[in-house]
């Protein structure tokens, strides 16, 4: 019965702890930007902290920062992003802006990570009594790890993917690598940065 109550409790404990989670979507036209510099007339704003749970994790681990940008161009000419206008830290040291499609595989959650729930199919769940010598016997055996273990991976699984999903989604929306900036005009990217601390950044225009 001891042997039992510890591996409920340890399946309890994985469970709570190792979940894939869903991705709450940022939408960078409804940030609150708070991080602002204006250089020859083209304004940066800016936020870190974007992602949280296992995406935040990756961030982390990665040494990858994302990053939501709002460029408005108030100059008398077209700048183009990546090329006309640059980020650079606060000391005027260069950033290298990773491509989106890095940073997504970079940060994405990975379902067949949850496979190992698999692990817990071949669980039983054994009910005992006390015979008439005294002694405890199982009488009743339930195969829970049939449903416990498959459910698991396959629930797990479906939220990874499907977390995934929204965020490849809106990292391609808001892919404003190499995009036009017209006079006048604001825009609005996510962007993947190599950080391991909320450097503060700088709009380079030439």
């Amino acid at each position: 019965m001891k042997i039992i109550k510890i591996t409920l409790l340890f399946i309890a404990i994985a469970t709570l702890t190792n979940c894939a989670s869903g991705y709450k979507m940022i939408e960078p036209e409804s940030i609150d930007y708070i991080s602002t510099n204006e250089t020859n007339y083209v304004k940066l704003e800016y936020k870190y902290d974007l992602l949280d749970k296992k995406y935040a994790k990756k961030e982390l681990k990665k040494g990858v920062k994302l990053v939501a940008i709002k460029i408005t161009n108030n100059s008398d000419t077209d700048v183009m992003f990546g090329k006309d206008a640059t980020l650079t830290y606060e000391n005027g040291s260069e950033i290298y802006v990773l491509e989106n499609e890095k940073v997504f595989k970079t940060l994405k959650q990975s379902p067949a990570s949850y496979l190992w729930y698999l692990l817990l199919t071949p669980l039983n769940f054994y009910t005992t009594e006390t015979n008439s010598n005294g002694f405890q016997e199982n009488t009743s055996s339930t195969p829970i790890g049939l449903v416990l273990g498959p459910g698991l991976a396959g629930g797990n699984m479906i939220v990874a993917g499907s977390a995934n999903k929204k965020f490849k989604t809106e990292m391609l929306e808001y892919n404003i690598n190499g995009t036009v900036i017209k006079k006048g005009e604001t825009k609005f990217g996510l962007i993947g940065i190599k950080a391991d601390s909320f450097e503060s950044l700088k709009l380079k225009v030439e």
